[in-house]
């Protein structure tokens, strides 16, 4: 089980975690995820009207739970999409599933997830049904992708979206909102949007 969830020997304590899950405590997955994306979020803070919008906008994909309401209680555990489980691997498990939920999911959707959980079930392929690149531009023009700062950006232009609290009909009208709000946003590749930082 270490192996298969990328532990070291310090982290033995994670395994133990995964096994008291029927039993765990809960709280909210905004709540519950951490990392660069969730510090920029800092849902902690939110005002109970963006909380509440978030409740009904945002679902978060879960490795183990797949898709899951922000607001849903989580336990605390230890898997992430690229974990080896012997036998079950995540992609063949949730592909269909994950595809199910997101194509359930009304008007414009924007999907701000990795590449890796986006491998383990695609959103819709639609006109409304958009992936979230996050890019710069080097002085020449060039546009180059990021990483650490991706998942910042990220986490900043949700928690804009949460706080305004308006549900976006369309693309065009995302794109209208985002420079008042700070943010450069353009189209992209085919069922992609920019942000550019």
């Amino acid at each position: 089980m270490m192996a298969a969830l990328k532990l070291g020997r310090t982290q033995a304590s994670e395994v133990d975690r995964n096994r008291a899950l029927a039993s765990s405590p809960t709280m909210a997955a905004l709540d519950r995820y951490t990392g660069v994306l969730y510090d920029a979020l800092d849902a902690p803070t939110l005002a109970p009207a963006a909380r509440e919008f978030a409740g009904r906008h945002v679902l978060v994909h879960s490795a183990l739970f797949g898709p899951v309401g922000a607001l849903d209680g989580v336990p605390a555990y230890r898997l992430s999409h690229d974990s080896r489980l012997p036998g079950h691997p995540l992609k063949k498990h949730w592909g269909g599933a994950v595809t199910k939920a997101l194509a359930g999911a009304e008007g414009l959707v924007l999907d701000l997830r990795s590449e890796g959980y986006v491998a383990l079930g695609a959103a819709p392929a639609r006109a409304e049904s958009l992936f979230l690149r996050v890019v710069t531009e080097a002085p020449g023009g060039q546009t180059r992708a990021l990483n650490h700062f991706n998942k910042k950006s990220k986490g900043e232009f949700t928690r804009a979206i949460l706080e305004l609290g308006q549900d976006f009909g369309c693309a065009d009208d995302l794109l209208d909102w985002a420079p008042s709000a700070g943010f450069r946003l353009r189209p992209g590749a085919p069922n992609e949007l920019e942000l550019v930082v």
